[in-house]
């Protein structure tokens, strides 16, 4: 009854609880906050042997890989899903009060959470019960690559074939999607935490360097691609040499991150055609004539579309703002619940 009452006094929101980063989208006001999904804690608090938060967000990645003995830097989602119960909860509890105004009252918010297709009923009650323990008055769970065909604007209550493929920080997401609901689907942990591990290894490996997780994923976003160019980028990187245990610099070049992305990227490509081949032959038309949709923050990955374009044969389109489909796309399942019912979409 008070979470009820607590609820008059809080916004609904969709969560798109991602392992790179959280995305909320408070129902009225739009996308609110966008953060990565790290924590820092310090531990033996006041020689408590208990652990306490020291930031979450923002602040607690600037802390990443520069952190002192008593206070460590986590993520606490893995593959999409809960590694760390408890510092999950707590990272929720923040995020949900940072984009509250309302000081007084503990928020109590209707929560939708976006979950990947291939997560087991255990993950699922996990992210559930995480939520609820952040203070969700109500908890929806919708599959992430349902949440992102309504974000990106797809025709997914329609008879028409769609086929969206949303590639996360920690899983990619390929399904084919018809009367709103999902006629096959696949998750592969392969996202943007494999792509940094990937170059992190390629230069250890070629140069003889050691990178950081930071280091590598600013490589990625500055030169990174996923098709040979003609005239590669290039970007001088800070690291330590192995054999001389000291800071040196050298330069890399974007066809150097092709190579060492050649896996991942092999598949995903891979899940995309297992994708084709099990869909229906009438929505395998549709899809031929209308094209795949890519979100999430892998699709910022430049020349994505074309790799995956070129070697299905099918074009690929980059929806607006990827990073945000999941969950603007929630938000709007929000609203269509209250207007047609919870038999919308298959939430659980």
């Amino acid at each position: 009854m008070f979470r009820k009452f607590m609820g008059l006094f809080s916004n609904d929101l969709s969560i798109d609880l991602g392992t790179a980063n959280t995305l909320i989208y408070v129902r009225g006001k739009g996308m609110v906050l966008n953060e990565p999904s790290v924590v820092s804690i310090r531990n033996n608090h006041r020689g408590s042997g208990m652990r306490s938060i020291v930031a979450v967000g923002e602040n607690a990645k600037m802390m990443l890989g520069k952190e002192n003995k008593d206070i460590q830097t986590v993520r606490p989602m893995k593959d999409g899903v809960i590694a760390d119960f408890e510092v999950t909860e707590k990272m929720l509890q923040s995020f949900i009060r940072k984009v509250h105004e309302a000081k007084f009252f503990q928020p109590s918010p209707r929560v939708l959470v976006c979950v990947p297709c291939g997560s087991t009923q255990v993950e699922r009650r996990a992210i559930r019960e995480s939520a609820a323990g952040a203070g969700a008055r109500e908890v929806y769970l919708i599959e992430e690559p349902m949440a992102a065909a309504i974000g990106a604007g797809m025709p997914v209550s329609e008879p028409t074939g769609s086929m969206v493929v949303d590639i996360g920080g920690g899983t990619t997401e390929v399904a084919t999607l018809s009367l709103n609901g999902i006629v096959w689907s696949d998750s592969v942990k392969i996202g943007g935490d494999r792509f940094d591990d990937a170059i992190i290894k390629y230069v250890r490996r070629n140069y003889g360097m050691v990178i950081g997780e930071s280091t590598a994923e600013r490589i990625k976003k500055n030169i990174g691609t996923a098709y040979h160019e003609v005239n590669p980028e290039t970007m001088e990187i800070h690291g330590s040499n192995m054999a001389e245990s000291a800071p040196r610099r050298f330069t890399l070049n974007s066809n150097e991150v092709l190579e060492a992305l050649q896996e991942p990227l092999h598949t995903i490509i891979s899940a995309v055609r297992t994708a084709l081949e099990n869909t229906p032959p009438e929505l395998g038309a549709d899809i031929a004539e209308h094209g795949i949709v890519l979100t999430g923050g892998g699709a910022l990955l430049r020349n994505i579309h074309t790799l995956i374009s070129e070697e299905t044969g099918i074009p690929v389109i980059i929806a607006d703002d990827p990073l945000t489909c999941v969950a603007r796309g929630g938000g709007r399942a929000l609203e269509l619940m209250d207007e047609k019912g919870l038999d919308v979409f298959s939430f659980d």
